[in-house]
């Protein structure tokens, strides 16, 4: 398991590419599933770094937590909205643990009340998924070039330079 405290050391370029634009757009970021028939599903979410793993949780009972219930892979992109990609952009992927901790369940409350004001403290969590992350990439443009940092687990940071 890569956990998310692992991967910034190891993916420093493309985890502040990721930390840079997860922040630009108020967490938002677009999580990809698999349906039950085979095809992609693509879903707005906001993960959270919390305890020095990557979270992906949200609103109970929705089809993308169906989803990696029952096939565990995701692909979660920052949300681009300029076409230049002059600020980057970061592909995160992985697999999910559906973690049953309830004093676990109880702190990640207590930290998302604190962070945005909703208040999920006392409620159980049906799902509360850790990415373990596999792989990730980047893009930065700039000089009249195209950056591409690739990383894998057990290996360094690599980047592609495209003129």
């Amino acid at each position: 398991m890569t956990t998310w405290e692992e991967f910034t050391e190891s993916a420093p370029r493309i985890a502040a590419v990721f930390a840079r634009r997860h922040a630009a757009t108020g967490n938002l970021c677009l999580l990809a599933t698999l349906r039950s028939d085979g095809f992609p599903r693509i879903s707005p979410i906001e993960p959270r770094i919390f305890e020095g793993r990557l979270w992906i949780s949200g609103m109970p009972d929705t089809t993308k937590f169906r989803d990696l219930a029952r096939d565990p892979r995701f692909c979660l992109h920052t949300a681009t909205v300029d076409p230049q990609v002059k600020d980057g952009d970061a592909k995160l992927w992985g697999v999910v643990d559906d973690i049953q901790d309830k004093a676990l369940h109880r702190r990640f409350a207590e930290f998302i009340f604190e962070e945005t004001g909703l208040d999920l403290r006392g409620r159980d969590f049906d799902r509360l998924y850790a990415a373990d992350l596999t792989g990730a990439s980047s893009i930065a443009v700039g000089g009249g070039h195209m950056d591409i940092t690739i990383w894998k687990p057990g290996e360094p940071e690599r980047v592609v330079r495209k003129h």
